[in-house]
């Protein structure tokens, strides 16, 4: 037996304790009552508030960006993305207290909100984005775009009077423009859950009566598609502006032309400019979120509102790479929030 084990015997026979044994008894004492200190004073605190907010992945980063400044230790906004139309379904179940929303909400939404007892809804303009389409960063072919092209690309309708008499659905880049490659596009885009699948079909394929193919990759994560495009070197996609601006190492935008005269001289690329002054047309867009009459009540909800329209929430809506809102545009959404 070692000569330590035998002093803790000894120690023990004569009914002393020795040092080192009583400094081990001081540290699980002061440990336990470290410990109990501890959680009496998180218990004291309680839990915290939280808010908690799921919807559009374009308007994502905007309402994340304001809650990572606005969230204490005793307020937590919480938020998540599954697209504007599960966001919505979410919202109107009363899981959720802000839906986000790259698109305004449906008729149908309202009847199914009120149906669950969840009324007096909001609607808070927050930003602007310009649904952004994007090759990956190796494909020096196709610079410009048409909107009846991209109609082209995306109709199902394989007749010659798609797309407005434009022609039948494309498969290939050499359909398009025969110096182009003989090469399939991949085409990749935001899922059915998406506001932004619903404002790309509206604007690109409704005016002239077509539907949307269903040969493309879906997906509601946005940074899921910029991969998928940045490696298929024949891929097209959309999705909103400020995941193009973060990936402009991987893909580019393609610049769009309208063929209208009004909004500028032949193809447009998005930019901040662009898609404040509307010459970036047919695909710049209004960025929502919604709140509802039991949601405004909570004093940690409005607060959370109005941080959003302060000079440092229109800075971060910058910073996501968003186009903020005039003055008048915030004094006019502020005047929404309850007092």
């Amino acid at each position: 037996m070692s000569g330590e084990g035998q002093s803790i015997q000894k120690g023990s026979r004569r009914g002393g304790v020795s040092p080192r044994t009583l400094a081990i008894v001081g540290l699980i004492v002061a440990a336990v009552v470290g410990a109990s200190a501890y959680f009496a004073f998180f218990a004291g605190q309680g839990a915290p508030e939280i808010v908690r907010i799921d919807g559009s992945s374009t308007v994502y980063p905007i309402t994340s960006a304001w809650a990572t400044e606005f969230n204490t230790q005793q307020r937590q906004v919480v938020v998540a993305f599954s697209g504007t139309g599960s966001g919505f379904a979410k919202f109107c179940r009363g899981e959720t207290d802000l839906s986000d929303a790259s698109r305004p909400i449906k008729q149908s939404e309202l009847d199914t909100c009120t149906a669950n007892g969840v009324t007096g809804i909001t609607e808070f303009l927050i930003a602007y984005d310009g649904l952004s389409v994007v090759v990956p960063i190796g494909n020096t072919f196709a610079q410009n775009l048409t909107v009846k092209q991209l109609c082209r690309i995306w109709t199902q309708n394989t007749s010659a009077g798609a797309c407005g008499s434009a022609g039948p659905h494309v498969t290939r880049w050499d359909e398009l423009d025969p110096t182009w490659p003989n090469q399939d596009i991949k085409l990749f885009g935001p899922g059915t859950d998406s506001g932004t699948y619903d404002y790309f079909i509206e604007v690109i394929l409704t005016p002239t009566g077509d539907r949307i193919t269903s040969n493309f990759f879906p997906s509601e994560d946005d940074n899921i598609l910029v991969q998928a495009v940045a490696n298929e070197p024949y891929g097209l996609g959309y999705f909103g502006f400020a995941y193009l601006e973060a990936n402009l190492d991987k893909i580019r935008p393609v610049a769009i032309d309208d063929g209208n005269p009004a909004n500028g001289d032949g193809p447009i690329l998005p930019s901040e400019t662009t898609i404040k002054d509307g010459t970036y047309a047919p695909l710049s867009r209004p960025l929502f979120i919604y709140g509802s009459a039991k949601s405004l009540e909570r004093a940690m909800v409005k607060d959370f509102l109005r941080f959003g329209y302060t000079a440092r929430g229109t800075a971060l809506v910058e910073l996501t790479k968003y186009v903020s809102l005039t003055a008048a545009e915030i004094q006019a959404q502020v005047a929404k929030i309850p007092p």
